[in-house]
């Protein structure tokens, strides 16, 4: 993270970095989005006593996949990820790069070595807590605990908010956090749906449409 940049930009400054680097139409359903983290990125980059660590890599990464799923044109995702990341300093290749490898390494551990392991990426005394913190703590539970937890929502906020305390995170923070990550995460998945459904009925339109149109000019 560059932090000489990030501290002498405004919000403005981010916006317009950021608007440089991603000239593209953003989506209706996912411009929110965009705005929300340019935000939240920009009032980090501000904030003496964060520190980019890998939870926040991976919960940034997760964040951003969830809440991109369906994005159209596929191609441009990665570009509006580094947008977003590259005008608030953040280094998008390295924090990309750390996502993998700690959830690649997450995949070989059953629950309690994924305990200890984790014990290792806490977040240090007086360091600003981040909700992507959160975010990727549940990440890599979920990565590596598969068979403990499950897919089960309810099971990984909880075991989330067991381990959080010793891992310097505020418990009662992180299962609010992740419970509002949840809901959103399926207001997400039913708009992407949506917009699925509406595509392909006016796809199935236009197509009847053709073909009473051929059938007229054979007849």
């Amino acid at each position: 993270m560059d932090c000489t940049l990030a501290a002498s930009q405004t919000i403005a400054d981010s916006k317009r970095a950021f608007h440089q680097e991603f000239p593209h139409v953003i989506a209706p359903l996912y411009r929110r989005l965009a705005d929300e983290l340019l935000v939240e990125l920009h009032l980090l980059s501000h904030q003496s006593r964060f520190e980019a660590n890998e939870l926040f890599s991976v919960g940034l990464c997760t964040v951003f996949d969830t809440f991109t799923k369906g994005y159209r044109p596929e191609a441009q995702t990665e570009a509006l990820f580094s947008a977003l990341c590259n005008s608030n300093g953040f280094d998008a290749a390295k924090l990309r790069k750390t996502t993998t490898s700690l959830i690649d390494q997450a995949k070989d551990m059953d629950l309690e070595s994924l305990k200890d392991w984790l014990s290792s990426h806490n977040l240090k005394d007086g360091s600003h807590y981040s909700r992507l913190m959160a975010v990727g703590l549940m990440t890599l539970l979920k990565a590596g605990a598969a068979d403990a937890t499950g897919s089960d929502s309810e099971a990984l906020v909880k075991q989330s908010k067991e381990l959080a305390e010793s891992l310097g995170l505020p418990s009662d923070r992180v299962e609010k956090d992740l419970t509002l990550f949840g809901s959103n995460s399926k207001r997400m998945d039913q708009a992407v749906e949506l917009v699925k459904e509406t595509i392909a009925a006016e796809k199935r339109k236009k197509e009847r449409r053709l073909a009473d149109q051929a059938q007229r000019t054979s007849s």
